[in-house]
């Protein structure tokens, strides 16, 4: 009787362990859409023409981000924690080809990886990586 017991208890812990997640939820200051406004050498002038965004307002799925620099979707995973650090990884994207702002998504999507660390002041966010590499945008709901 006691193997028994013990045996549904351990199924039982399992299962329990089973359903927990250490999905790490965006923090709700940063749960929005961000305009970016300021990217290596890039004109803030072909940002805004080109609605350059980051949307981490995935209601459905926490953890999920999109971002569109004018042409092709970008998707993928983000991780945030308590220590201001921020990890996008599983990134993927749509392949269409726009003359306009190739460029810009390229970059993007390349150095957005890359970023390390976020930190929210007021109506701005920032991502950064130890390289002193740097994204900053505003909040897309912010006049």
């Amino acid at each position: 009787m006691k193997k028994i017991k013990y045996g549904f208890l351990a199924v039982f812990t399992m299962l329990l362990l089973a359903n927990c997640t250490t999905q790490t939820k965006v923090p709700e200051n940063v749960k929005r859409e961000w305009m970016l406004v300021e990217f290596q050498d890039f004109s803030k002038d072909l940002m805004v023409s080109s609605k350059a965004n980051l949307n981490l307002t995935k209601q459905n799925n926490p953890g999920r981000f999109s971002a569109n620099m004018g042409c092709n979707n970008l998707f993928g995973q983000v991780i945030f924690d308590q220590n201001a650090t921020v990890k996008f990884s599983e990134m993927g994207s749509t392949m269409m080809f726009c003359d306009k702002s190739m460029d810009l998504e390229a970059a993007f999507g390349k150095e957005l990886p890359l970023m390390t660390n976020y930190k929210v002041e007021g109506h701005f966010l920032t991502l950064s990586n130890a390289s002193g590499m740097k994204m900053k945008f505003v909040a897309a709901d912010w006049d």
